[in-house]
């Protein structure tokens, strides 16, 4: 739906929520999206800025702006081209000309290895125009296959060269959030070590290496505790200022407190799931902030929704997405 409009309550929807009044107004709209257009005001109410869960009555103006409507799914017979396309815009959480962000589902690779046939990368042929000089759009960077949220995709070649050259520059800030074993002291930190790659049978992983080292690369996190759950679980904010493979989940478990459902570097004995949570990991690509490949001054900032097995956690601790995220004031350098 292009361009806004302005809508009456009627009786029959008075005392119902906003977000749920979207949700029956337009079917085909993804309730991630109508959440995030009524908290960033692009909805108003009576010409005022609202709350998901604001209640209605009837004879309020809603002012609507330009919805984006979910495609029909396509049929099971359609071409598997058609069906990636549809996929890959059913989890579109940022489109313009260059950029593109995805929001990453857990479980899905990013990139092709050995027995994964299916990956966003082998995806994104199909957003490729029939255009003579169209360009196919590519990765700007990586997300571990169980690792939710936001996921950067450059649509043109000058689109892909200057968003690398953000990463190179560190100007683009990526934010994570994690539900970890236990409550980190003090309560905001910075881990610094060097990370070394190690093959262990048909598998690898990172471990803490020395100074020195061969291929050991430097790596620094800075972590915030948002909330905790009667000091069994936390909730934290992590800023990755280096890139590594694995980073925030080697560096959790290093400091003691791995990542709830990290198959890989979870490392507590006798440690018992809490009822209710699922044993899948809990990382989620939570926020990204870059420049914008053509007109640095505008930042592109996206933020995911948290999937459903952390939604399912957050929903049992407790926890309140909308609290204040303390990372924020975290230095981008290391």
């Amino acid at each position: 739906m292009s361009g806004v409009q302005t809508v009456k309550v009627t009786a029959d929807e008075n005392g119902m929520r906003l977000d749920r009044f979207f949700e029956a107004r337009f079917p085909g709209l993804s309730f991630s999206h109508i959440q995030r257009i009524i908290r960033k005001g692009e909805v108003r109410v009576n010409g005022k800025r609202t709350q998901p869960k604001a209640r209605l009555e009837a004879g309020q103006a809603v002012r609507i702006p330009p919805l984006q409507l979910e495609a029909p799914k396509p049929r099971e017979d359609a071409p598997q081209d058609q069906k990636d396309r549809a996929f890959l815009k059913g989890i579109t959480l940022y489109e313009d000309d260059d950029v593109l962000v995805l929001n990453k589902p857990a479980g899905l690779a990013v990139q092709g290895g050995s027995g994964t046939m299916r990956h966003v990368d082998g995806m994104l042929g199909a957003l490729q125009s029939k255009a003579k000089d169209a360009q196919r759009p590519r990765l700007v960077h990586r997300l571990d296959k169980d690792t939710a949220g936001c996921l950067l995709v450059a649509k043109t070649r000058f689109a892909a060269a200057s968003l690398a050259k953000s990463f190179r520059s560190r100007s683009t800030r990526k934010i994570y959030w994690a539900l970890v074993a236990g409550v980190p002291k003090p309560k905001q930190g910075r881990i610094s070590t060097f990370l070394a790659k190690e093959e262990r049978e048909e598998d690898s992983f990172m471990r803490i290496a020395q100074h020195g080292e061969k291929d050991a690369q430097h790596a620094v996190t800075y972590y915030a505790v948002v909330e905790t759950a009667a000091h069994q679980l936390a909730w934290l904010s992590l800023k990755p200022v280096t890139g590594r493979t694995h980073q925030l989940r080697a560096h959790m478990a290093h400091i003691r407190h791995p990542i709830l459902g990290d198959p890989k570097y979870f490392n507590k004995e006798n440690w018992q799931l809490p009822g209710g949570i699922q044993n899948k990991l809990h990382l989620l690509a939570r926020r990204i902030a870059v420049p914008h490949p053509r007109d640095p001054k505008k930042l592109i900032d996206v933020s995911a929704p948290l999937p459903d097995h952390m939604k399912q956690s957050w929903n049992l601790l407790g926890f309140d997405t909308k609290r204040y995220d303390p990372i924020e004031d975290a230095p981008d350098k290391d």
